[in-house]
C-alpha cells in the first residue's frame, strides 16, 4: 500500500488549481479525491466477475484499477468488505486476470462527467460516446451515488405533467416530480409507450436509461419509439445485456446523476429507466458473488435497499423536477411477485400493461381499472375526476357484463348502469386508444375527457328514465 504525503498532496494540488482562485475550488476537490488516494493491494482470487484483493484498505463504492501482466487495465469497483479482503466487481471481462496482479484504488467518491452538450447524445455506463460522434465537452461532474433530497426540502406535487397519453393524463394523472412504473410481461408495448411518452411529453428534458437491452432493440428504441424529434431533447444512457453486472447497476445510476444536474438548472426532467427487473438481477448477480444470502426469488438483501436509495432521488425541489418513470418486467405477467409488489410500494403509483388488451389490438394496452396514480387528486380538477370516475364506473361494469352480453343473456332497461356500459362502451375504448404518432397536450386530453364525461350522465340519465318503464323482457346478443 502507498499514499501521497499529505504535504505532497498539497503541493500538487496547489500546483494545478491554485487556492486563491475560487473557479477552481470544485477541481481541487477533484483532485484531491482521485491522486490523496493511491493504495495499492493484490489479487487474492477471481470468482467469476468478482475479485477478492488483499492489502486494500478501501471504502465499499471506490473505483478501482487492475493492472495485468499483459500490461491491460481492467477496471472495477468495491461492493463489499470479508475480513480483510476487499471484493470488487469487474466494470469488464475478468479475461487475463491472475493472482497477485496489483490493485490500484483511484478514487474515492465516484462522480460521472454532465453538462449541457449530453442533449441529443446516446452514452454507455461510464460516460462514453456510443453514437459515433465525437465526445460531448462536459465541465461539471456529479456525484454518482449522491443522497435523495431531504423530506422537508421536497416541493409539493400539485402541478401536472402532460405525457402526451390520452389514458394517462385523463385518467392516471401524473405531477411534476412523481415517480410512477410501469408493469407489463414481454411483448404488450412498453417500448412503444415509452417512445410516445418521450416525444410528447410536456417535460422539457428526457434522461433515459436502457438497462440489460439486447444491442438490436437499442437502435430499434432510437430509430423507430424515440424518434429524432425525441432524440434532440433527451439524453440516452445504453447498457446493453453483455454488459458487466456492475456497468448496468451504474448505468441506472449514471442516469439519474445527470437527470439532477438538469433539475438544478431548473429543468423539468423526465427521467425513464428501463428497467428495474433488469437493475435487480445485476444486483442480485453482485450480491451472491459476493457472498449475500439469497431471499425472495434469489434476490439478496442488497437488491431490496438498493431500490430506495436509486428510485427516492427523483421527486421536486425548489429547483426543478424530476418526474420518474420506472418500467417493470414481471415474470408471468404476475404484478404480484417480490420484486414487482417491493417497488409499488415506493412508488406514486403504477401503470399496468395488460396482454388481454394487447392481443386484442388495443394499443396503448393500459388496463386502468388496475392502474393508480397516487398524486392525480391534488394535481386535477374536481370535473376532471369526477369524468375519470364515470369513465371508470363504465369500464367496471363492462367487465363485469361482457360475458352477459356475449351469450346473449343481456336484457336492455334491466339495469340502468348494464345500458350505459353497453352503449358507451365503444365511445371509451376509442378515447384509451391511440396511435403511436399521436399526441395530445394535457389540456386537449382533459376537455376530451370532460366531455366523454358529460356524455356518459346524458347517457345513465336516459338509461334512468327508460329503467322506469316497463321492460319488454326481450334479450338482446
Amino acid at each position: 500500500m502507498s499514499t501521497i504525503p499529505p504535504e505532497q498532496l498539497e503541493t500538487l494540488v496547489a500546483d494545478i488549481a491554485p487556492p486563491g482562485m475560487e473557479v477552481f475550488a470544485h477541481v481541487r476537490r477533484e483532485i484531491a479525491s482521485v491522486i490523496g488516494e493511491r493504495i495499492e493491494g493484490r489479487i487474492a482470487s477471481v470468482q467469476g466477475l468478482t475479485v477478492s484483493a488483499v492489502g486494500l484498505p478501501v471504502p465499499v463504492g471506490a473505483r478501482c484499477r487492475i493492472r495485468t501482466r499483459r500490461d491491460g487495465v481492467v477496471e472495477a469497483e468495491v461492493v463489499g468488505i470479508a475480513g480483510d479482503r476487499a471484493v470488487l466487481s469487474i466494470l469488464g471481462e475478468a479475461t487475463g486476470l491472475a493472482p497477485d496482479d496489483p490493485v490500484a484504488c483511484v478514487s474515492g467518491v465516484p462522480r460521472v462527467p454532465v453538462g449541457l452538450d449530453l442533449l441529443g447524445r446516446v452514452i454507455d455506463a461510464r460516460g462514453r460516446a456510443l453514437d459515433g460522434r465525437p465526445a460531448p465537452v462536459l465541465n461539471v461532474r456529479q456525484p454518482l451515488y449522491a443522497d435523495a433530497p431531504a423530506p422537508l426540502d421536497r416541493q409539493p406535487i400539485d402541478e401536472p405533467l402532460g405525457l402526451g397519453i390520452r389514458a394517462i393524463d385523463g385518467l392516471l394523472t401524473a405531477g411534476r416530480g412523481q415517480r410512477l412504473g410501469i408493469f407489463a410481461g414481454t411483448g404488450v408495448g412498453k417500448s412503444v409507450l415509452m417512445g410516445m411518452i418521450c416525444r410528447h411529453t410536456q417535460a422539457t428534458v428526457n434522461v433515459i436509461a436502457l438497462v440489460g437491452e439486447r444491442g438490436r432493440e437499442v437502435r430499434d428504441f432510437l430509430e423507430h419509439n424515440l424518434g429524432a424529434e425525441g432524440l434532440r431533447r433527451s439524453v440516452v444512457v445504453a447498457c446493453t445485456s453483455d454488459e458487466a453486472p456492475a456497468l448496468r447497476v451504474r448505468a441506472c445510476f449514471h442516469a439519474t446523476a445527470i437527470a439532477e444536474f438538469f433539475r438544478a438548472q431548473g429543468h423539468d426532467v423526465l427521467l425513464m429507466v428501463d428497467s428495474l427487473t433488469r437493475l435487480a438481477m445485476a444486483q442480485r448477480q453482485i450480491g451472491l458473488a459476493a457472498g449475500e444470502p439469497p431471499t425472495a426469488k434469489g434476490y439478496p438483501p442488497s437488491t431490496f435497499a438498493l431500490l430506495p436509495r436509486l428510485l427516492e432521488r427523483a421527486g421536486r425541489t425548489r429547483q426543478g423536477s424530476i418526474t420518474g418513470i420506472y418500467t417493470v418486467l414481471v415474470e408471468g405477467d404476475d404484478i404480484d411477485e417480490p420484486l414487482a409488489d417491493a417497488v409499488r410500494g415506493i412508488l406514486d403509483g403504477h401503470i399496468w400493461l395488460s396482454r388481454r388488451l394487447a392481443n386484442r389490438g388495443h394499443y396503448p394496452a393500459i388496463d386502468v381499472l388496475n392502474s393508480i396514480s397516487r398524486v392525480a387528486p391534488d394535481v386535477t380538477d374536481p370535473v376532471q375526476q369526477q369524468a375519470a370516475m364515470r369513465v371508470r364506473q363504465v369500464l367496471a361494469t363492462w367487465d363485469d357484463i361482457e360475458d352477459l352480453v356475449s351469450i346473449g343473456a343481456y336484457v336492455p332497461g334491466a339495469n340502468a348502469d348494464y345500458d350505459v356500459a353497453v352503449q358507451t362502451r365503444e365511445t371509451v375504448t376509442r378515447f384509451l386508444q391511440q396511435d403511436r404518432a399521436e399526441g395530445r397536450t394535457f389540456s386537449q386530453t382533459a376537455d376530451e375527457l370532460k366531455a366523454l364525461g358529460e356524455l356518459i350522465e346524458k347517457t345513465a340519465a336516459g338509461a334512468r328514465n327508460a329503467s322506469s318503464q316497463p321492460a319488454s323482457g326481450t334479450p338482446v346478443g
